[in-house]
């Protein structure tokens, strides 16, 4: 007959579990995946070409996740401490990053301060349907001009969100990067 310290003991509550590193490490991953994926999504099916600053704020997502799916495998297989809580770190330095680009962009948009000179305007709108111009039109084509935000939605741009989103991601990565392996 066991005990029921035993069985409590061999099947920790959810909660617990989502506060460890492997956890977090999914969680994380996962977390960059949707953000990066949303905005492909907007990109390809919604029809929002993205500027040059907005293709810049992919790339700590594009670094981030196999780096935060490594933490979590770290912690999965039971690698040095240190190894683990190290991936987390640059995890959270790529979504600071990330945060740090959506702040410069949103500013860029909102005035405060002038865009990278090589940023892009001109219109992105007519394609050609004729198979036959269509090398000429996207010859043609010029990305919008990162001073202008493709959308407003509850008043933040595409970059706002970013801030937001990557600030939450970097904060979990260090909440990750300090907490105990389970």
């Amino acid at each position: 007959m066991t005990s029921r310290s035993s069985i409590t003991s061999a099947s920790r509550p959810i909660s617990t579990l989502a506060e460890g590193q492997t956890a977090l490490g999914v969680i994380l991953a996962l977390g960059m995946a949707a953000v990066v994926g949303g905005a492909l999504a907007f990109e390809h099916i919604g029809g929002f070409i993205p500027c040059m600053l907005c293709l810049q704020q992919r790339l700590p997502y594009y670094a981030g996740i196999p780096v935060a799916a490594l933490a979590a495998l770290s912690s999965a297989l039971g690698c040095p401490p240190a190894l683990t809580r190290t991936l987390f770190l640059i995890a959270a330095a790529l979504m600071a990053a990330g945060a740090a680009l959506g702040v410069y962009h949103s500013c860029v948009e909102w005035g405060w301060w002038p865009g990278p000179t090589n940023c892009a305007t001109g219109s992105t709108t007519g394609l050609s349907t004729n198979a036959g111009n269509l090398l000429d039109d996207l010859n043609a084509m010029r990305p919008p001009s990162c001073s202008e935000a493709a959308g407003r939605f509850l008043g933040l741009s595409f970059a706002g969100w970013n801030v937001i989103a990557a600030s939450g991601l970097a904060l979990l990565a260090l909440k990750g990067a300090f907490a105990s392996r389970r």
